[in-house]
């Protein structure tokens, strides 16, 4: 797989993946996870409760495991940690599969909530030969360069969008160290960032679903972003516009100018 806008590599997995990954969450269809297929996509995140995802990928892992780069784990329970092997083995079964490409512990708030035996587990999970690589997702950006300095894991799932640009500073300087690799999610920041926020001039430019994701992946920081569509024609307009390739000078601009104002006049408690 070539390296382009559209294709690279995850970090020092090597994984070759396409840069828009897709996720199920607001579930799409089976249909739109096998058009994704059918388009070339590769990159996978599936959080166990997505029965179109499973649907959709078991005849693939079933027939052609190598083809795919299948992301899963298991979230961060506030009042303790989850059975992590017990996980794992949940989603080998759900997917027919003998291994995960990359097992994540997700949904962590802050340093308290990952404790090193964690990491070390999943580490065991990856000389066991049932994952090929590790990662966490993290709303910590702090704690999420420390474990990047740390070389603690394989692969971060952090928020990146125009409106939420902490990652430049906090995360990005520290992924070169040891090659660690990048995946993004709300791009669009729930779709804030290609809806006329309240008061916002009327001639104002709204961006499209698509510049989002192009700003993101404009990053040459970011490997993957994922794109969480609700219908196939949302996963395909998003897929074509990724094809248009990196954001222009004007374009990126209007992105973070946009990006601001949604920062300012829409809060999210995330």
């Amino acid at each position: 797989m070539p390296d382009d806008f559209l294709h690279t590599r995850l970090g020092r997995t090597r994984f070759p993946v396409t840069r828009l990954g897709l996720s199920a969450s607001y579930r799409p269809g089976v249909e739109t996870v096998r058009h994704a297929l059918d388009e070339g996509v590769n990159f996978f995140f599936a959080y166990g409760i997505d029965g179109q995802m499973i649907r959709g990928l078991r005849d693939v892992t079933r027939t052609r495991r190598e083809s795919i780069v299948l992301a899963t784990g298991a979230y961060n329970l506030i009042w303790g940690h989850p059975n992590l092997r017990r996980t794992l083995e949940k989603r080998l079964r759900q997917f027919a599969t003998d291994y995960i490409d990359l097992f994540l512990f997700m949904g962590v708030m802050k340093p308290a909530e990952c404790p090193d035996e964690v990491l070390e587990e999943m580490v065991r999970f990856r000389q066991e030969g049932k994952v090929r690589s590790v990662g966490l997702s993290t709303h910590d950006r702090k704690f999420a360069g420390q474990l990047a300095t740390r070389n603690a894991v394989d692969v971060l799932m952090i928020r990146y969008n125009a409106a939420h640009r902490g990652a430049e500073q906090d995360i990005f300087p520290h992924l070169a160290a040891h090659d660690t690799g990048l995946v993004s999610y709300t791009a669009t920041r729930w779709t804030q960032l290609h809806r006329r926020p309240r008061g916002y001039p009327a001639a104002g430019p709204v961006p499209t679903p698509g510049m989002a994701y192009r700003f993101v992946l404009s990053n040459p920081h970011v490997h993957v972003c994922l794109t969480a569509p609700t219908n196939l024609k949302q996963f395909q307009d998003n897929l074509a516009a990724v094809r248009q390739g990196p954001l222009s000078a004007e374009e990126m601009e209007q992105m973070r100018t946009f990006g601001d104002i949604v920062h300012t006049t829409r809060r999210h408690f995330l």
